[in-house]
């Protein structure tokens, strides 16, 4: 196998599906179509994979393009190995239900956090504030 650099190396990975995980925490799963010199990606066939403790759900998207930039980590998935399935699928509904309570409970840690903090003098700075630093 010769190497190539750079993004010229998924050459040989176009038709196959992949697994992405993008910066902002969504995964994707889809077919491989087409890449370019910035690492831009164009998926088909593409589900959007949620995971909320021991269980997943698939919201279908179709034709996804993805921003190089926004590419975390990007995998084959070997269609022909069989998974033990530890993760339970549910439906769409139930999966974005569960997402929503887990993002409350979140909040809510980091709200309580953000008092004890404030409590005892300290604060923290937010994430939109950080450039200013």
């Amino acid at each position: 196998m010769n190497y190539m650099p750079g993004t010229a190396s998924l050459i040989d990975d176009i038709d196959k599906k992949h697994l992405v995980l993008l910066r902002d925490g969504r995964t994707l799963i889809g077919f491989l179509r087409s890449i370019d010199q910035f690492a831009n990606l164009v998926f088909h066939q593409t589900v959007e994979r949620i995971h909320v403790g021991k269980k997943f759900g698939d919201i279908p998207r179709g034709i996804f393009i993805v921003r190089g930039e926004n590419v975390v980590l990007l995998g084959e998935i070997d269609i022909d190995k069989l998974c033990d399935h530890i993760l339970q699928q549910v439906s769409i509904e139930e999966i974005l239900e569960e997402q929503r309570l887990q993002q409350q409970a979140k909040q809510k840690t980091e709200k309580a956090k953000v008092t004890a903090l404030k409590d005892r003098g300290l604060s923290i700075p937010k994430a939109d504030n950080l450039d200013e630093y």
